[in-house]
């Protein structure tokens, strides 16, 4: 995970001066801790700071890099690139709004270009997550393998600290199917991708997940031939189909290739090159490539922890935690990917400072107990359009039982998403039938990532979905697909009954 690969330029010398300082020294435990974090990702990062900063001592273990996937193989490097891809597709498609296109095919891009300035903002970004910082927010830092040697006990680096709490916020790596020959032959994953300075002229991506589509999507900008296998027959299968089928159709415009309902059966060296065999539609087939990238999953990293020494009990989904948390160990929390299905960054943030509420305040407190089951949260796939989903699918909703009325509004009906030519994409509102809660949304666009916590924060708050259509939204903007979509529920409630009624009243007025 160490991107320090080369190019191991000045940006990548100056993440790792923030995130594992060559020089640095681990300080002398100070007696008994209110907590020790291990691990230094979202989660682990969150707890510590908040810890600290309520005025608890806190010791915060590392045995990689400070920052963890998020900033250093997930979030961060992958969105520069994202953002640098639609620039170079933005700038072809400029015909429409009367440029000339100035990368035709790609020719005059610069891949390297883009991953120079991936790794620069990442390394700028990396001071926010520095183990200074942290020292200097009054966290001791220790940098090394950290170990549970029993129920309040943690030993890194030959120092033992020992603890009233402890948060166990490991995260997850990239798992890897099965495939023969796959690990002979060599294969990327997003610990791994970011290292590269120079665009793979053929790539292969199995898995089409978020990252998988992200990637692939982007990688076909930049000039790549980009084959997307998927074992499943569409992808982004955690969406609604008509959404999924919209970021398809982007995507093969942007020169994808799809083999959907696809097993892959094996990989093997062809000289410089690889070849990927897989079975689809009953046939078998071969494509050859120069690069193959996984991203089929993720696998909680329990490993090497002490786990048992610490009666913490764990299993292939990673730690075992209640809603509150808290482990088998009465003393212990988890947080993060190590623990929970949803594995985005902002949910890691979230359930730590529902750790540290039920870690470190008891009742006298007035805090209460926090449960994972009070969180709402959304997430985004960031492919153009983005996807965007809160809450509930309509097929889940009514799997429990529950009356669903839905409400979808299209962005070629919102003037804004038209005039921005980003008018591919709807805006869809579930709601609890004969009422306006608000039961899940999803939002497929341009900016769906961005207009989804408005869904998220009226369901966070309890209001319906005619408070988003009563809210005064400016004009033009795409977010009044929402306010769109809630006119849509007032019409639905207005019955035919009430409309005769009106148009007695009214014709009695006149």
């Amino acid at each position: 995970m160490i991107p320090a690969t080369p190019p191991d330029d000045e940006h990548d010398r100056r993440l790792l001066a923030n995130v594992r300082p060559p020089e640095w020294r681990n300080p002398a435990p100070a007696g008994r801790y209110n907590l020790v974090v291990v691990g230094a990702g979202t989660a682990g990062l969150v707890t510590a700071a908040v810890g600290a900063g309520l005025g608890a001592r806190v010791a915060l273990v590392e045995r990689h890099l400070m920052g963890g996937d998020c900033l250093n193989v997930g979030c961060v490097p992958s969105k520069a690139v994202v953002r640098a891809a639609r620039a170079w597709a933005a700038e072809r498609r400029g015909g429409q709004f009367g440029l000339e296109p100035q990368v035709p095919g790609g020719g005059r891009g610069d891949f390297g270009a883009v991953m120079t300035r991936m790794r620069r903002l990442r390394a700028r970004l990396s001071r926010v997550d520095s183990a200074q910082r942290f020292t200097d927010l009054g966290v001791d830092v220790f940098l090394g393998d950290g170990r549970f040697t029993g129920p309040d006990a943690i030993e890194v680096a030959g120092a033992t600290l020992r603890f009233r709490r402890a948060a166990v916020c490991t995260g997850a790596r990239a798992a890897a199917p099965p495939v023969p020959g796959l690990a002979e032959a060599g294969y990327l994953t997003n610990e791994t991708l970011f290292s590269l300075t120079e665009l793979p002229a053929r790539l292969a991506v199995i898995g089409a997940g978020p990252i998988g589509c992200e990637m692939a999507q982007s990688f076909a900008r930049f000039g790549s031939a980009v084959t997307l296998i998927e074992q499943a027959g569409r992808i982004l299968p955690r969406e609604d189909p008509d959404a999924a089928a919209l970021v398809q159709a982007r995507m093969e415009a942007d020169g994808v290739r799809f083999a959907l309902g696809a097993g892959v059966t094996g990989v093997a060296r062809r000289g410089a090159g690889k070849a990927i065999r897989y079975s689809a539609g009953g046939r078998d087939h071969e494509i050859a490539v120069d690069a193959i990238l996984v991203g089929v999953g993720r696998k909680p990293n329990v490993e090497r922890l002490g786990l048992e020494q610490a009666g913490v009990r764990h299993d292939a989904s990673g730690v075992t935690v209640d809603e509150t948390l808290r482990t088998s160990n009465r003393r212990i929390y988890a947080a993060g990917d190590v623990c929970f299905p949803l594995k985005f960054t902002h949910a890691a943030d979230a359930m730590a400072q529902l750790l540290i509420r039920n870690a470190l305040f008891p009742y006298p407190f007035g805090l209460g107990r926090g449960s994972t089951a009070s969180l709402v949260i959304p997430w985004c796939t960031y492919t153009e359009p983005e996807i965007a989903h809160v809450g509930m699918h309509e097929a889940a909703a009514r799997a429990r039982g529950i009356a669903v009325e839905t409400f979808t509004q299209r962005f070629d009906e919102v003037d804004r998403a038209v005039l921005d030519g980003e008018d591919d994409g709807f805006a869809r509102v579930h709601v609890q039938q004969g009422g306006d809660r608000i039961l899940g949304a999803t939002i497929v666009g341009s900016h769906a990532g961005e207009m989804i916590s408005e869904v998220t924060v009226a369901m966070r708050a309890g209001a319906g979905l005619g408070v988003i259509g009563g809210a005064v939204h400016p004009y033009p903007t795409q977010a009044d697909a929402l306010r769109k979509a809630a006119n849509q529920l007032r019409r639905a409630r207005f019955s035919s009954g009430q409309k005769k009624l009106l148009s007695r009243w009214f014709a009695w007025r006149r």
